[in-house]
């Protein structure tokens, strides 16, 4: 007997579950960098479904990955520093998909 349950979404069993890489792959995610004050950069990365992606546990990977400071603001996640490049890498790593990056 499974103790996993079955996913609302897709009817399959939770181990099976497929649904975050779906949403993965459908996403349109937007990084940007924006100036702040005193010249500071701030790398944001928009298009996030946050009912789908744990918001959280992603700024956490990637601000462990660029070792740089962060916080999630609202569907959006906001990272210290001109990351770009590096979090279009990050992300493709993580199984989002290319093509919907911009």
């Amino acid at each position: 007997m499974m103790d996993g349950g079955i996913c609302p979404t897709c009817g399959l069993p939770k181990e099976l579950c497929i649904c975050e890489e779906v949403a993965k792959e459908q996403q349109r995610i937007n990084v940007k960098v924006n100036k702040r004050r005193y010249g500071k950069e701030v790398t944001v990365i928009d298009g996030l479904d946050p009912t789908d992606i744990d918001l959280d546990d992603l700024s956490k990977y990637m601000k462990g990955k660029l070792a740089c400071g962060g916080t999630v603001k609202g569907n959006s996640i906001e990272l210290q520093g001109n990351h770009r490049e590096r979090v279009i890498n990050l992300l493709a790593s993580k199984g989002y998909s290319v093509e919907n990056i911009t």
